[in-house]
């Protein structure tokens, strides 16, 4: 899940990535590392995650949203 990618790309143990919880103000994900995470999810979950999306996933939920909404 998408857990797993940030611990992989930014070292955030898994029980830390949670729904609520911001990239940059909660898990310090810089801009770097979420594009690791972004590229990483559109490979695991077969998505396009346009540039101009990433800005808007503030938060490990909004990504997930998106995720979801992009496979429906």
């Amino acid at each position: 899940d998408l857990a797993e990618i940030v611990n992989e790309v930014a070292g955030i143990p898994t029980e830390d990535v949670q729904l609520d919880k911001s990239f940059t103000d909660d898990l310090d994900v810089d801009s770097l590392s979420m594009v690791e995470v972004v590229v990483a999810a559109e490979e695991k979950f077969d998505v396009k995650i346009p540039d101009d999306e990433v800005k808007n996933l503030k938060t490990v939920g909004d990504a997930v949203a998106f995720i979801e909404r992009a496979q429906s």
